[in-house]
């Protein structure tokens, strides 16, 4: 079915973009969201992206899945959009608490929210410290999912380069959780 939605979005059919949207808009958000650490700002990456999208969709040739693609293409509307706020402002807001895609589970007690909201506000912190291209590959992997091999083809990048920051990305969330205190240090048990 998205074959054909992309087909004929191609061909200038609205109706089919807007189904090509409606089937991936969740997914683009949380990208957006997970690298910008804004709800507004997501939503403007978003918008942005699915507006490059429309008028791109004619260079989609098929050689990734389309979902990839277009991971691609909104991985490098953010990175953009990351790139000129840090130019703004030199200083990265904080990931936003909620609907953030970390997987913890609600709170049962006040104490459990608490720690809940200082582990939650302790990765926003150390995603937001690692570089573009780490917060970018971990993203994609952990958030959107993707196998090395996609990540890969929506990067333009080699597998192995996929690997080795996907590598380092995960290492540098480990310190800086470390340094945190919110997960104990392995070496000195």
């Amino acid at each position: 079915m998205e074959q054909a939605w992309i087909q004929q979005a191609q061909a200038g059919d609205a109706d089919a973009f807007e189904r090509l949207v409606r089937l991936h808009e969740k997914r683009v958000y949380t990208l957006a969201l997970r690298m910008t650490g804004d709800p507004s700002d997501a939503f403007d990456v978003s918008q942005d992206a699915f507006l490059r999208l429309y008028h791109s969709i004619g260079s989609y040739r098929g050689d990734s899945a389309f979902g990839t693609w277009l991971y691609r293409l909104t991985a490098n509307v953010a990175t953009d959009f990351l790139r000129k706020r840090a130019r703004r402002q030199r200083h990265e807001a904080p990931l936003s608490a909620g609907e953030d895609g970390w997987d913890i589970p609600d709170p049962q007690t006040p104490e459990r929210a608490l720690e809940q909201s200082a582990l939650r506000e302790s990765l926003q912190d150390a995603l937001s410290e690692l570089s573009p291209e780490h917060r970018q590959i971990l993203l994609l992997r952990e958030i959107g999912g993707l196998s090395y091999g996609e990540i890969a083809d929506a990067l333009g990048v080699e597998a192995g380069t996929v690997k080795s920051r996907l590598a380092r990305a995960r290492e540098q969330m480990r310190l800086r959780l470390i340094a945190s205190g919110n997960i104990p240090n392995s070496n000195s048990v």
